[in-house]
């Protein structure tokens, strides 16, 4: 057999199996308990200083 036909097979076969796992692990890390706590505070991030821009010092925190 040739090289590209060995590899063309494993392509269409185990490695549509692996990186639909894949694609289903990172849904899963996505949407796991506890995880929007920490989308939240990323996503209030702007929000933080309200009154005022942070200082150079703060900012570096």
């Amino acid at each position: 057999m040739e090289e590209y036909t060995i590899l063309r097979q494993f392509a269409d076969s185990w490695m549509l199996l692996l990186l639909f796992a894949f694609f289903i692990g990172i849904v899963i890390w996505v949407f796991r308990p506890g995880a929007s706590k920490e989308y939240k505070d990323t996503a209030n991030i702007p929000f933080r200083h309200e009154d005022k821009p942070a200082t150079s010092k703060e900012a570096r925190k």
